[in-house]
């Protein structure tokens, strides 16, 4: 017979304060720190988590024109993972945030490894063209153990745009 895990328990869920408000409120600049996180039930196992955000938007720094991406983020937890509606909350606060696509992406990779410390993170961004450019920026973080580090290589010199990603016609 095998044991069954129970269901998560209001301690494990202390940090996680969006989730179920009444009402929710729009961070109108970047904010990391809307992120939340909660304890990884499963830290042993080796599982991937995938969020694609197919609305992003930041601000060109220098015009101000707004820019619209594809973001996905895929990581291998270790000891947390990330609350999806602070995920959500945080990657809205961009909206007015002015940046270039490569700092955008790379921003996001930081502050989740800050707050999560994975196994293994990458962010890519799909950005529409303009001027007749797409720009797709990719970036990646492993923690120390060999097999993530490798990870982490392999992923960087295989990168090609679109290959981590997918046909957004299989998202709906």
């Amino acid at each position: 017979m095998t044991k069954t895990k129970s269901a998560r328990q209001s301690k494990e869920l202390k940090g996680v304060t969006l989730l179920g408000c009444e009402h929710t409120n729009y961070a109108n600049k970047y904010n990391p720190k809307i992120l939340e996180k909660f304890p990884n039930k499963n830290p042993k196992d080796i599982s991937w988590t995938s969020f694609i955000c197919t609305e992003f938007t930041s601000l060109c720094p220098k015009t101000g024109q707004p820019d619209f991406a594809k973001i996905y983020l895929n990581y291998i937890a270790d000891k947390s993972m990330v609350e999806s509606k602070s995920m959500k909350l945080y990657l809205f606060s961009f909206r007015n945030h002015g940046d270039f696509h490569e700092d955008c992406v790379q921003k996001i990779c930081n502050d989740l490894t800050k707050l999560l410390k994975p196994r293994y993170l990458e962010v890519m961004g799909e950005f529409t063209p303009r001027g007749g450019i797409a720009i797709f920026p990719y970036c990646s973080s492993s923690n120390s153990e060999k097999t993530f580090k490798q990870l982490k290589q392999e992923r960087l010199l295989h990168y090609a745009p679109g290959k981590y990603s997918m046909d957004l016609g299989k998202l709906y």
